[in-house]
C-alpha cells in the first residue's frame, strides 16, 4: 500500500491515476471503428441503406434533410442522437437553430427494423451518421466509410443548442463557432457551404438578407442584382415564410461543386453561404474548389477534390463528442430515452 505521507509516493500515485485516465480516454475513442456491428448485427448498414434509398425514391429531397440532421445532431452535445429525443417545448428539437430540421421518421423507421433483428444493439446516433452518408451517395456525392460504435445521449435541452450556427451570422462568428467544435475554416467551407449543394431553404431565412440587411431596409450587396430580383419575387416582403426555394438553383438535386461558383458570382441563396466570401482565408479555400470545378491548373500543387474533402470533413464531424463504451445508452426508441 502506498504511503501518501511520502511526497515521492504521492507523485507516483498521481502519475498512475493520470495514465489510467489517459488510457481510458484512448480506449473510449478507439471503440469507434468501421464495421463495428460486423459481428453483433451484420446487416445493420444494409438495412439503414435500404430505408434511406426507399425514402429517397419517394422524396429526393430527403437526402438533404438527412445530411442536415446529422450536422445539427453533432453540433449539440456531440453526435449522440440527442436531437431525436422528443421531450416537448424545452427539448433540443425546439431550439431556434433547429427550425425546419427533419428526417426523424426516417431514422425511426430504420431503428424499428433494426430492433426487429438486433434488439438493443445499433444506436440511433450511428443510424443518423450512416443515413447521412447513404443520402449523400444517392445524389452522386462521395461514398465514404463511417466509423461506428457511438452510443446515444440521455440529455436533450433547448438551452444546449443556443450556439448553433445561424443563417445571418457574420463570417467571424461562423468561424468562431466552428473552431469551438474543433472544426477548421476548411471544414466550415465544406460542411456549411458545400453541404448546401443540395436541399431547400424557406423564405423565413431570407427576410433579413433581402429586406433588412442594411439600415433603412436595404438588401445584401453581395447578391447579384438580377438574382436579387428573382429572390425577391420568390420571397416577397411579408410573403409566405414557408415557401421553399433551392439552395443551389442550378443543380439542386446533384451533389457537386456548383454551389461554390454560385457563391463567387453572387448567386448564393442564403447569407451564411455568401459570408464565406467575406473572409480572406475562407475565400481562398472556396476559390480553390472553384478552380478545381472549372479545371484551372494551380502552380502551388494539385487542386483539391471537393467530394474527397467533404467526405473527410463529414467523418471528422461525425467524431464530435461521441459517447462510447459505457457512456450513454442504446435507445430502444430513438425519440425517447430508455
Amino acid at each position: 500500500m502506498l504511503n501518501f505521507k511520502s511526497p515521492k509516493a504521492l507523485v507516483f500515485a498521481l502519475i498512475i491515476i493520470y495514465n489510467l485516465l489517459a488510457a481510458r480516454t484512448v480506449s473510449s475513442q478507439g471503440q469507434l471503428q468501421v464495421g463495428f456491428y460486423s459481428k453483433t448485427c451484420p446487416n445493420a448498414e444494409s438495412i439503414v441503406s435500404s430505408v434511406t434509398q426507399k425514402t429517397f425514391e419517394r422524396d429526393p429531397g430527403s437526402a438533404a434533410v438527412l445530411l442536415r440532421l446529422q450536422f445539427h445532431d453533432c453540433y449539440v452535445e456531440g453526435c449522440d442522437a440527442s436531437i431525436l429525443i422528443d421531450n416537448g417545448e424545452e427539448g433540443e428539437r425546439k431550439a431556434s437553430g433547429n427550425l425546419g430540421v427533419g428526417g426523424f421518421e426516417i431514422i425511426a423507421e430504420a431503428k424499428a427494423k433494426l430492433e426487429g433483428i438486433c434488439p438493443g444493439v445499433v444506436s440511433c446516433a450511428d443510424i443518423v451518421a450512416l443515413a447521412a452518408r447513404d443520402a449523400v451517395a444517392l445524389v452522386k456525392g462521395p461514398f465514404y466509410e463511417v466509423p461506428t460504435g457511438r452510443r446515444d445521449g440521455k440529455v436533450s435541452s433547448k438551452s444546449l443548442a443556443d450556439n448553433l450556427p445561424e443563417v445571418d451570422d457574420s463570417i467571424q462568428l461562423l468561424k468562431s463557432k466552428f473552431r469551438q467544435k474543433g472544426l477548421s475554416d476548411r471544414d466550415l467551407v465544406l460542411l456549411s457551404g458545400g453541404g448546401h449543394t443540395i436541399g431547400l431553404t424557406a423564405c423565413f431565412f431570407m427576410q433579413v438578407r433581402l429586406y433588412n440587411f442594411t439600415p433603412g431596409g436595404g438588401s445584401d450587396p453581395a447578391i447579384n442584382p438580377e438574382f436579387l430580383k428573382q429572390l425577391k419575387s420568390k420571397c416577397p416582403f411579408q410573403g409566405d415564410p414557408n415557401t421553399r426555394i433551392p439552395l443551389d438553383p442550378v443543380t439542386d438535386f446533384i451533389f457537386d461543386d456548383q454551389i461554390f461558383l454560385n457563391i463567387k458570382n453572387g448567386f448564393a441563396v442564403i447569407a451564411s453561404d455568401a459570408r464565406l466570401y467575406d473572409d480572406e482565408n475562407t475565400k481562398q479555400i472556396l476559390e480553390s474548389y472553384v478552380s478545381s470545378a472549372v479545371g484551372n491548373s494551380s502552380s502551388s500543387g494539385p487542386l483539391p477534390s471537393f467530394k474527397a474533402d467533404f467526405a473527410k470533413a463529414m467523418v471528422k464531424m461525425g467524431n464530435l463528442g461521441v459517447k462510447t463504451g459505457s457512456e450513454g445508452e442504446i435507445r430502444r426508441v430513438c425519440a425517447a430515452v430508455n
